[in-house]
């Protein structure tokens, strides 16, 4: 299931991934495996088609949406998080979470801490909202990437923020912040009166012994202004069923997404169905794709062409590369594309500290990855 793909069937797929690509050029760029979904969401899937496509029993009361208890029930039990099922709220994916968010609970002008390099939707949603990015960096450190409190306490301090969003873990760096970390941004929150957005949508792809913490989890007093945006469309490989969760700990914003009631749209029947089946009982089929990320991780360090810099993720299965000392005539994303025809996320459309690198997804069998990584060093020799 994960190690026998075909790239012949793999190119036929009608998806962005394969379909945006030249006939020879292999895809390693959108945050999408190439793994089949788990056979449980595929069978809750066709159950979907099979019995009912009607309007579902929670449609136009969102009080009896399953997703909100699936989500707690999920948190009790893999983070001892007790969460109220009622201060969930149901977004079409995790972008539109964010923007209704940020709409509701700031004003144009305001400013938008962000650690950087960075998703990039999320940086073109606070420029074309009109809010100030606040970019504080994560620098190399050793064989990871490090997270400054003291650096994010000065910007704070220095330049006057609304939000503070929180991509953890991270990409495109796949740093999984610690709780001692965690806390200090906490502390820095309540210090500065900030909303927390904490993208955790990752959350299910931290590799062992790392461990994923919530960061609403910390206390009462931290959920009471946190949001936290998640789904399980990246870890089960289902991006196309549109479907996402916030957990609404801040009142304020929770009373303001409440009107009016239809704004926002309501969850489809298919992402429904195939987040439950993936929650509830998905977790053998994780277990399984776990390792097999973590194996190629290993196997980027080991193949990857001399001269990139590689810091192995904690989390997620992407690969942020830094290829600053190549001395290329054109940037890498591009040169990757013309002369390896392997297709990387361009490392700028990331925000500042993406200068110089690339991002390679490799959620796909090592065979498919291997060639990838080949193609790259041939390109180099």
């Amino acid at each position: 299931m994960f190690d026998d793909l075909d790239v012949h069937a793999l190119s036929n797929r009608p998806g962005v991934k394969w379909n945006r690509v030249e006939p020879d050029v292999l895809p390693a760029w959108i945050a999408e495996m190439d793994f089949p979904p788990a056979p449980c969401v595929r069978e809750a899937l066709l159950r979907c088609v099979e019995n009912d496509l009607g309007y579902p029993s929670w449609d136009g009361r969102p009080a009896d949406n399953p997703l909100r208890t699936a989500f707690a029930e999920r948190m009790r039990q893999r983070y001892g998080w007790a969460l109220d099922p009622c201060h969930v709220r149901e977004f079409t994916d995790i972008n539109q979470g964010l923007q209704a968010v940020l709409g509701l609970a700031t004003r144009p002008g305001d400013g938008i801490v962000v650690h950087t390099p960075t998703y990039p939707p999320f940086l073109e949603t606070i420029t074309k909202m009109g809010r100030r990015l606040h970019a504080v960096p994560y620098t190399p450190d050793n064989e990871s990437w490090a997270f400054d409190a003291d650096r994010l306490n000065r910007e704070l301090e220095e330049r006057a923020s609304r939000v503070l969003l929180l991509v953890n873990p991270h990409n495109p760096t796949g740093r999984a912040l610690h709780r001692e970390e965690l806390e200090s941004v906490a502390r820095l929150a309540l210090r500065h009166n900030l909303l927390v957005i904490a993208d955790e949508i990752h959350s299910d792809l931290v590799h062992a012994p790392h461990r994923h913490i919530p960061f609403a989890s910390l206390s009462a007093e931290v959920a009471a202004r946190t949001v936290t945006l998640t789904s399980a469309t990246k870890a089960f490989n289902v991006p196309g069923v549109r479907c996402a969760v916030a957990h609404v700990g801040a009142a304020e914003v929770r009373a303001a997404l409440a009107n009016p009631s239809h704004l926002y749209g309501e969850p489809n029947t298919f992402g429904v169905a195939a987040t439950l089946a993936a929650w509830r009982e998905g977790e053998a089929w994780l277990s399984q794709l776990r390792p097999v990320l973590a194996r190629n991780a290993d196997l980027v360090r080991e193949e990857l062409p001399s001269g990139v810099r590689y810091r192995t993720p904690q989390a997620t299965f992407l690969a942020w590369l830094d290829c600053r000392d190549l001395e290329l005539d054109t940037d890498p994303h591009t040169f990757f594309l013309h002369k390896a025809r392997v297709l990387l996320n361009d490392g700028r459309s990331f925000g500042p500290g993406g200068e110089g690198f690339v991002r390679l997804n490799f959620g796909t069998s090592p065979d498919i990855l291997r060639e990838m990584l080949r193609r790259m060093r041939r390109a180099l020799d």
